[in-house]
């Protein structure tokens, strides 16, 4: 299906499902952090799973070092050839996969890994060992996320982060941490327990190893939920939040951010009527929007997002999109004047509940600026 976005709008027309930026509120988002970061005194290495362009990377590094975070080996090639020279691959060293890491990190200033196993640490010595090269590494600490990393109580962590920085093969970058956890809060009041949590943990864990003799160089954390709550980053380095460049409806609903920071928007083409259901349906389905659940534990019946009208105005915030199947959306709760406004073929945009989930679903994003498309993004694809 081809339609204008909105006459007038645009001059050209976009078939739907797309992926649709605005740049302005990803200029002021960026920015927003940038100087948060820089006021409270920490290098900002922001990650760029969510968008996974180089365009937004470069937004996102303004006024900082130029260090990146990414999620996959894919990533890392992308932003390594587009000539970003410091970069963070924040997942567990898969072991199949470190002659892979060899060969990337010959290309950068630094490729730091993350390490949790002694297993993992030996593999990576042995690997460089073979290449002859050294591997730059952060220790993982769960600062009670549950996910991944050591436990910062344990004498084997302190024994683990010393023969990282004993090694010949494998340099001690120092510990990171994510607070996944954040994004169970209901508030900016429970954000903000997290985040001091995330510090707190890893600035003990860090003085704990220095009373040792195992200093780390970085005290690395981050989030975009505790980022951007919190007012004190003392004893910290360096923040890694990503999401923030886009925002989503998660974010919007747990304080993290307003609606109208929301950045990313995913437009749509009502495909039908259902008066008698109170329903329309939409060609926005689980392959544009993800079934992310989003927000449940603060909205239990929130949908997969919110509905706007094709300019991105909550006008239908009475509408819910309650259901979704691979190509198709239901969307709840439409009344005779929702009908009336909104006829079949006329176009919304949806708010997704998560924007990292519902953007690696799109091989391009629209980039608009004052409702006028400027550019085209091409994100990486793959692992």
């Amino acid at each position: 299906m081809h339609y204008l976005i909105c006459s007038g709008m645009l001059e050209r027309s976009i078939a739907t499902p797309a992926a649709i930026v605005d740049l302005e509120r990803i200029e002021a988002n960026t920015s927003r952090m940038s100087d948060k970061m820089i006021r409270l005194g920490v290098k900002l290495r922001p990650h760029v799973k969510t968008h996974k362009t180089v365009e937004g990377a470069r937004l996102q590094v303004r006024g900082h070092f130029g260090g990146i975070t990414v999620s996959t080996l894919a990533e890392a090639r992308h932003y390594a050839k587009a000539g970003f020279r410091d970069i963070a691959y924040a997942v567990p060293v898969p072991i199949p996969r470190l002659e892979e890491m060899a060969e990337l990190s010959r290309s950068l200033v630094a490729l730091h890994l993350l390490i949790d196993q002694e297993t993992t640490f030996r593999e990576m010595e042995a690997c460089a060992r073979a290449k002859q090269l050294e591997f730059s590494a952060y220790l993982k600490v769960d600062c009670g996320y549950h996910r991944a990393g050591v436990d910062p109580e344990r004498d084997e962590s302190i024994d683990l982060a010393r023969r990282i920085r004993d090694s010949s093969h494998v340099s001690f970058q120092g510990i990171l941490t994510h607070a996944g956890h954040s994004y169970y809060g209901k508030n900016q009041g429970e954000i903000r327990s997290v985040a001091d949590q995330e510090r707190s943990v890893m600035v003990k864990f860090a003085e704990r190893l220095r009373s040792v003799g195992v200093s780390p160089p970085e005290v690395s954390i981050g989030s975009t939920p505790t980022m951007a709550v919190t007012e004190s980053l003392e004893g910290v380095t360096e923040a890694r939040p990503g999401n923030y460049i886009f925002f989503d409806r998660f974010q919007s609903t747990v304080g993290s951010c307003s609606t109208e920071n929301v950045a990313f928007s995913v437009l749509t083409t009502i495909l039908g009527h259902y008066r008698s259901r109170g329903e329309l349906l939409i060609d926005a389905g689980a392959l544009a929007l993800s079934k992310d659940e989003g927000p449940t534990h603060v909205e239990p019946r929130c949908g997969y997002g919110v509905v706007t009208d094709v300019a991105g105005r909550e006008v239908f915030r009475h509408l819910r999109v309650y259901s979704l199947s691979q190509e198709h959306g239901k969307i709840a709760g439409a009344g005779a004047a929702d009908f009336e406004a909104l006829p079949v073929g006329a176009r919304l945009r949806i708010l997704p509940n998560h924007s990292c989930l519902a953007a690696a679903l799109f091989d391009r994003y629209y980039v608009l600026r004052n409702e006028q498309l400027v550019d085209e993004w091409i994100p990486v694809r793959g692992w």
